[in-house]
């Protein structure tokens, strides 16, 4: 239903847009930096799950809305940004609940707290302005009208941007997990870690709240 210079097209175009860190990298890397690696990998997958939710959006048509009102527009941006902040705010104030030795006892735990992770990625990918703009203005223009079944292509050529996505997500996860293994040695490290953490989200907050288009 695809052709493949399309499919290989929106793949090209995919890959240059995803390998800039946005919103949705920088959340990543600071919940792996504040959480370690399990989070990390939880909150890609939810980071992919709310992109593919735009991409479902943009297929039935309510992408579209989102792109051409500049209220609705702001209300997601801003909606994204404000939990973004919150969360930031969370990781800074329980900084110092983080323990060398919790972080050997977290290995070993059973899972707690993971659908909780991937729905906070979710609400993280949902609303992230990038995914809007890229999906509502880029997506449709892969598709061959001349094929029908418009919304079934979209989902299609969807799927290539969030297996990109899953993959660079995590990848950008675990690097930074590794990094605050090794600030395991030390409570203070962990403390100061999660604290980065913290201002990190706080800061990309800020900037999704003041950034993107203003007509």
């Amino acid at each position: 239903m695809v052709s493949t210079d399309r499919f290989l097209a929106f793949a090209a175009m995919s890959l240059l847009v995803i390998v800039i860190p946005g919103p949705s990298v920088l959340f990543v890397i600071g919940r792996a930096l504040a959480h370690g690696r399990r989070t990390a990998v939880a909150t890609a997958l939810g980071n992919v799950v709310g992109s593919y939710l735009l991409v479902v959006a943009v297929a039935f048509g309510i992408g579209s809305l989102v792109e051409r009102s500049v209220t609705v527009y702001l209300a997601v941006k801003l909606a994204g940004a404000a939990y973004l902040v919150f969360l930031g705010v969370q990781a800074f104030r329980h900084r110092k609940e983080m323990k060398a030795a919790s972080i050997r006892a977290d290995s070993a735990a059973p899972a707690r707290g993971d659908l909780r992770t991937v729905l906070d990625g979710a609400l993280v990918g949902v609303t992230n302005p990038k995914g809007v703009v890229f999906f509502a203005a880029v997506l449709p223009q892969f598709v061959d009208h001349s094929a029908g079944r418009l919304p079934l292509q979209m989902l299609l050529l969807g799927l290539v941007p969030i297996s990109i996505g899953l993959v660079t997500d995590t990848l950008w996860g675990l690097t930074a997990s590794a990094a605050r293994a090794w600030f395991a040695r030390s409570d203070r490290r962990l403390s100061l870690i999660g604290g980065a953490g913290g201002f990190t989200m706080i800061g990309l907050g800020l900037t999704v709240a003041v950034t993107g288009r203003a007509e």
